[in-house]
């Protein structure tokens, strides 16, 4: 099982990486703004949903990578830091974010689904299972998948925290978040640029 001092780190980790503006994020905020909180509620939850598919799918396939290869653990970390890389270049130079969407009322069961795409198809979500979680992950503590498990439902709690704080806050200012796409863009990237130099630095623990 994973350590109290692992789980720790992994928790601290983990709140800052939920923190970072990011697809989710800005999803949430626009259906919010758009259709209230419930609109922003029901997206949460369509996210939380995407979340455990990905929680099955990392339990399912990338214990064998972290426990077998050292390899394909190796490619995975670096893939990740180069992809972290990319993101936060990419945040610190682009001049608009492209945050609209449209405002017309959708059923909160759409909403959902929508949500739970989003965050299959979200770039930093797969990355967090593909190359930051592994970091945490020490096979020599036990069942490699119950420790993915338990971490990946730690994801999701501290993720659902933030989310809802982005739906609820989105629906009180509303109109008052467009114009700051910039500030966030380059904070966005100053952070994803740190999180790439902590996993480069990070070590296989075996």
């Amino acid at each position: 099982m994973v350590s109290m001092s692992t789980f720790l780190v992994f928790v601290v980790a983990s709140s800052a990486l939920v923190l970072i503006p990011g697809p989710n994020h800005l999803y949430i905020a626009a259906r919010s703004i758009a259709q209230g909180r419930s609109g922003g509620v029901a997206s949460v939850f369509g996210i939380g949903m995407g979340t455990l598919v990905h929680i099955a799918a990392a339990a399912a396939g990338l214990s064998y990578v972290i426990a077998r290869s050292a390899t394909l653990f190796n490619v995975i970390k670096w893939a990740g830091v180069a992809y972290l890389a990319y993101l936060g270049f990419r945040a610190l130079f682009r001049r608009h974010e492209e945050t609209s969407f449209e405002a017309r009322p959708q059923p909160l069961r759409a909403i959902f689904l929508e949500g739970m795409v989003v965050n299959l198809l979200n770039p930093k979500v797969i990355l967090f299972f593909l190359a930051f979680l592994p970091q945490f992950v020490h096979p020599e503590a036990g069942s490699v998948p119950l420790q993915i498990v338990v971490l990946g439902i730690t994801l999701l709690l501290l993720g659902m925290v933030s989310d809802m704080v982005y739906a609820v806050g989105a629906g009180m200012l509303g109109a008052r978040l467009r114009g700051r796409s910039n500030a966030i863009g380059r904070l966005s990237g100053v952070i994803y640029l740190g999180l790439g130099v902590a996993t480069a630095l990070a070590g296989r623990s075996t």
